[in-house]
């Protein structure tokens, strides 16, 4: 995208000191670019996003897989890059060979035609230089020539790559906010990436949200088990610019395919979330133990098992359902949300006893779908 500087200055300005000002009517009037996407619908250009997760689920793949799907006009996710773009990748922590096996693993899966402009500074190639700080003026020149030549930089991670400043502190913060507006303003899209906290929102000071056009939050599915490999939600924590179905979360996993090569699997969360209510339901286990084994409302459950019905994807397996409890939750005597929400984890080897609805659903899961199910409940 062209640099905004070249339109800004005109005979309807005015300047005093170092700034340009505007009436609200002669800035109506300036004709600037339309603003196309990197990717599409949530990466437009002159862009400032984050993506952020726990350690371990994913966020440097994800982000390496989206620098590639942008520098060759592909696509990940769904997502579509419009055409091919330029692209630094700042890597502050990964070792070399990690970073080359991954690479080598997205351009297998999906070759490119040609020789994309993807670029990439990572710290082991260095000759034992340290990283350029990003925190400070003389990181942030350090890179300045490259950054000129791309139209996105991607910085993985905030911790590792801008380590000046406490970056608790909202103060910490403003320099690198302060180069991620200036990269913006010369037609540059910046997508940081960062640490989830103990809470599971963005670590930090979250004042650096404010300045975001999208924060996307990847998270483990509730059941997720680590011979899954990489497998993920992303959750669109702020949106600007798009709404609907295209900031609906997603479910994404990585596959490999009979030839080897990996492909990303892509559902909406709600609809992989329906997948597994309707799966347990087969096997004949109550909702309220659905409830507690996917970490959902008990509301949520029924309202996919009306859709599932509704819909011809679920029958109950018995002819006869008992009526619905409609008993409060919290004043069941047996396996109500406030218990389930206070069992404790088994770390006694003796006297330590499950919830009626905890070991309903690990006995039923156990016998699988063959044996008639008791604990059908009608919906209304």
């Amino acid at each position: 995208m062209q640099n905004l500087l070249e339109y800004i200055p005109g005979a309807n300005s005015l300047q005093i000191g170092d700034h340009i000002y505007y009436t609200a009517q002669n800035f109506i009037e300036i004709d600037l670019p339309e603003r196309g996407h990197l990717l599409s619908p949530w990466l437009p250009e002159q862009a400032i996003s984050m993506v952020y997760a726990p350690r371990g689920v994913g966020k440097t793949f994800f982000a390496l897989n989206l620098a590639h799907a942008i520098a060759t006009g592909g696509e990940f996710l769904g997502w579509k890059a419009e055409k091919p773009r330029n692209v630094l990748f700042l890597d502050g922590e990964m070792a070399a060979s990690d970073m080359q096996s991954r690479l080598d693993a997205i351009y297998k899966a999906s070759p490119p035609d040609g020789y994309p402009q993807f670029y990439l500074l990572t710290p082991d190639t260095q000759k034992g230089r340290p990283m350029p700080d990003l925190a400070t003026s003389s990181g942030q020149a350090a890179i300045s020539e490259m950054c000129a030549s791309v139209d996105l930089i991607i910085v993985d991670n905030i911790a590792t790559m801008c380590r000046s400043g406490n970056e608790n502190e909202t103060q910490g913060w403003k320099p690198l906010q302060a180069w991620a507006l200036s990269m913006r303003a010369s037609g540059k899209s910046v997508l940081f990436v960062h640490h989830a906290g103990k809470g599971g929102s963005q670590r930090g000071a979250s004042s650096r949200e404010d300045v975001m056009d999208t924060v996307i939050e990847l998270r483990h599915p509730k059941d997720y088990s680590p011979d899954q490999g990489a497998h993920f939600e992303v959750h669109f924590t702020k949106h600007r610019g798009f709404f609907g179905d295209d900031a609906q979360p997603l479910e994404a996993s990585l596959t490999t395919n009979e030839d080897g090569k990996q492909k990303w699997d892509v559902k909406r969360v709600a609809d992989s979330t329906l997948d597994r209510i309707i799966e347990l339901m087969q096997t004949g286990i109550s909702q309220t133990a659905i409830a507690h084994e996917l970490g959902i409302n008990k509301s949520t459950v029924s309202r996919h098992v009306k859709a599932a019905k509704a819909n011809g994807r679920y029958s109950p397996l018995s002819t006869a359902e008992p009526e619905a409890d409609n008993t409060p939750d919290s004043t069941k005597g047996d396996c109500s949300d406030k218990e389930l929400s206070t069992v404790p984890e088994d770390t006694s080897p003796i006297g330590h006893s499950d919830p009626p609805c905890v070991t309903e659903l690990s006995e039923r899961v156990n016998r699988g779908a063959s044996e008639p199910p008791g604990l059908q409940e009608e919906l209304h």
